[in-house]
C-alpha cells in the first residue's frame, strides 16, 4: 500500500520561500509520476507542478512558473516543491499525489491517473 505524507508547510511573509516535502512509502517509487496540487478556500483544486518518473521532465502551472521548482529523489522516495517569491495568492493546502501506473500523455489527463494522495499541508502567505 502506497502512502504519501507531506511536510514543510507553514506561515511565511510575501516574498519569502518554503520547501515542501513529500515522503512516499510502499510501491516502486521510481515508477511513479508525481504531482503537486493545491486548493485554496472556496476554490477548486488546481495543478501546481508535475514530474516524470526519472525526474528528467517537470511541468508547471503558469501561475507558478519561474517561482516554484519540483524535484524528486528516487533513492530516498521523496518529492519536493521549492516555492520562492511567494504571494498571498499562493495560500492553500498543498497536496502531493502519485500516479502509480503512468501512461503516455499522463500530464494532459491530470488529475486523472493520480491514485494516491497525501493528507495535505497548509501554506499561508501573509501580505
Amino acid at each position: 500500500q502506497v502512502q504519501l505524507v507531506e511536510s514543510g508547510g507553514g506561515l511565511v511573509q510575501a516574498g519569502g520561500s518554503l520547501r515542501l516535502s513529500c515522503a512516499a512509502s510502499g510501491g516502486t517509487f521510481s515508477r511513479f509520476v508525481l504531482a503537486w496540487f493545491r486548493q485554496a478556500p472556496g476554490k477548486e483544486r488546481e495543478f501546481v507542478a508535475g514530474i516524470s518518473e526519472s525526474g528528467a521532465s517537470a511541468y508547471y502551472a503558469d501561475s507558478v512558473k519561474g517561482r516554484f521548482t519540483i524535484s524528486r529523489d528516487n533513492a530516498k522516495n521523496m518529492v519536493y516543491l521549492q516555492m520562492n517569491a511567494l504571494t498571498p495568492d499562493d495560500t492553500a493546502v498543498y497536496y502531493c499525489a502519485a500516479d502509480r501506473d503512468p501512461q503516455v500523455g499522463w500530464l494532459r489527463r491530470l488529475p486523472k491517473g493520480l491514485d494516491v494522495w497525501g493528507q495535505g499541508t497548509q501554506v499561508t502567505v501573509s501580505s
